[in-house]
């Protein structure tokens, strides 16, 4: 089971996840999206496309654009990253 922590907070917890480019990506399900929070930042990949981020909230501490996923992904990364969410800035991906 792979997770994804920050601030003692579990955001995301799989089997199932994608390591694309040295990220994990976890099933948007799998996903506490109560812990995000919208961000207006975006980002493009010649590859995978445009990203949408968000905020993670912890138990006291929030890390700006540390959540993100690419909506509509280009062809070459659908089935690698559609319907998942990566984390960084912060956020630990754990193995256990």
């Amino acid at each position: 089971m792979t997770k994804a922590v920050f601030d003692g907070v579990v955001l995301a917890e799989s089997s199932d996840v994608k390591v694309v480019e040295g990220m994990t990506y976890f099933p948007i399900d799998s996903v506490d999206m109560e812990r995000l929070t919208e961000s207006p930042t975006t980002s493009r990949c010649f590859w995978k496309g445009k990203a949408s981020y968000w905020h993670v909230e912890g138990q006291s501490d929030t890390a700006a654009n540390a959540a993100f996923a690419y909506e509509r992904p280009w062809p070459l990364a659908r089935r690698l990253v559609t319907d998942r969410v990566a984390f960084w800035q912060g956020v630990q991906i754990v193995n256990d």
